[in-house]
């Protein structure tokens, strides 16, 4: 990693190159305290290089020449929010894709298909993505929904909330425009429903689904905060991984609080073993980890 710096130099009269330091074990368990309070996640010893790398480009932009200058900017400076905010986005936006885990959908789409038919005529279905970064996850729920409201000969009654903690991540969702390489596991014809081409090799987010979606910015630590309330679909994949097992197990138990009796609660592989809550029922799947919430709670 390296920080740009001027000399005052004439003689050089150019831009200089000098390395910065390495992260000493201190610095690195300051900054991962500091991140456990403030987000939950946590910071193995192993991701001392991905955190090094991520402080060492901003500090680079911002010319500040030590991880513990940039601390004291993150914690009490005058800007402390913004560069928090900044630098939350930076590490915990995901790479990710429209259609990317085909069985979590397609269970998805089977739960959809058989919800009683006078329920979904007189309810209006909700879906909720937690830490849906930029938006592809929100949005293929809500094709899917649709889809299967079609499929059934159903009135499109459905609304996906999508939340995130990062800001930038949340605007970018709000736009509803993705590159292609967004949609390369997307069925070209599902693209051509639901998808108008732009310039530049972009596709935008068809008016009909994007006005069935809302984004906020949420902090999975003050779920007991959250309005929402009732939900016939929670979908939470690759945000578990990044915290302690303990708090996996308080994050989904509050997401259970907010599933819908008979609704559905989907998690990545592996994010949650050897748990179990006595308002769910394991779905019967190799390939996705999810519960079904029971009608009668016995909590």
């Amino acid at each position: 990693m390296i920080m740009a710096e001027t000399r005052n130099d004439k003689s050089a009269g150019i831009w200089t190159l000098r390395p910065l330091p390495a992260m000493d074990e201190g610095q690195f368990k300051q900054w991962q305290a500091l991140l456990e309070s403030r987000t939950g996640m946590t910071l193995t010893s192993d991701r001392l290089s991905f955190l090094q790398t991520n402080l060492g480009i901003r500090m680079r932009e911002i010319g500040c020449e030590t991880y513990q200058s940039y601390y004291e900017k993150v914690v009490s400076g005058p800007s402390a929010v913004i560069e928090w905010a900044t630098l939350v986005d930076r590490l915990t936006v995901q790479e990710t894709r429209f259609f990317r885990d085909t069985d979590a959908f397609r269970l998805v789409s089977d739960y959809i298909m058989t919800r009683p038919l006078e329920h979904l005529k007189r309810h209006p279905l909700e879906a909720w993505s937690v830490g849906c970064s930029t938006g592809e996850e929100p949005y293929t729920l809500a094709m899917l929904l649709d889809q299967g409201m079609k499929h059934l000969g159903l009135n499109p009654l459905f609304g996906v909330t999508g939340s995130d903690i990062s800001k930038p991540a949340i605007e970018k969702a709000q736009k509803g425009i993705f590159g292609a390489g967004k949609l390369v596991t997307t069925d070209p014809a599902v693209r051509d429903l639901y998808f108008l081409p732009e310039e530049r090799n972009q596709w935008a987010i068809s008016p009909a689904i994007k006005q069935r979606v809302c984004f906020t910015r949420l902090n999975v630590l003050d779920l007991n905060q959250a309005p929402m309330h009732g939900m016939d679909i929670i979908f939470c994949q690759n945000l578990l991984i990044y915290f302690r097992r303990w708090r996996r197990r308080e994050i989904v138990k509050r997401l259970t609080e907010r599933l819908a009796p008979g609704g559905l609660l989907v998690l990545g592989q592996g994010e949650l073993t050897d748990w179990q809550h006595p308002s769910l029922q394991r779905v019967p799947s190799d390939n996705v980890l999810a519960w079904i919430r029971r009608q009668t709670d016995e909590e």
